[in-house]
């Protein structure tokens, strides 16, 4: 497969991620108007194109300050496309950035079910004690 790995995200590409993000359980109800400022205050957004389509593929997205902690959010591959080294793809591509590749902690959360996934990249659950926490409301 021939694809690209993108930064910026035009108005196509913003209606392709809606629509990506209708078929997933925690971004279904995600609005256009909502994504674009979502994508704007993100400090790191990747995508993979599809060269012979221009299709969306996949997407990710981290919050960082650079220096001493960084945020992974929404990796997501297009069901279709799952298995082949996309997700992979994302995550190095988070990963290696610049603005994430001397971060001293780079976090995410995910179900239980795709712990095992995120362990081959290093990831742990041993967190030293610290708890996810929510603000209610």
């Amino acid at each position: 497969m021939n694809y690209t790995i993108v930064e910026d995200f035009n108005e196509s590409l913003l209606e392709e991620l809606q629509s990506l993000f209708q078929k997933e359980w925690w971004t279904q109800k995600r609005q256009l108007p909502d994504i674009r400022e979502m994508i704007s205050n993100s400090g790191i957004v990747i995508g993979i194109i599809n060269n012979d389509t221009s299709e969306l593929l996949g997407f990710g997205r981290a919050i960082t300050d650079s220096q001493y902690r960084a945020f992974i959010f929404d990796v997501i591959v297009k069901e279709q496309y799952r298995s082949t080294g996309l997700g992979k793809l994302l995550l190095e591509s988070i990963l290696s950035h610049p603005r994430i590749v001397n971060v001293d902690r780079v976090e995410l959360y995910c179900p239980e079910r795709l712990v095992p996934y995120y362990e081959k990249f290093a990831f742990s659950t041993e967190v030293n004690g610290s708890q996810l926490m929510r603000l209610k409301g």
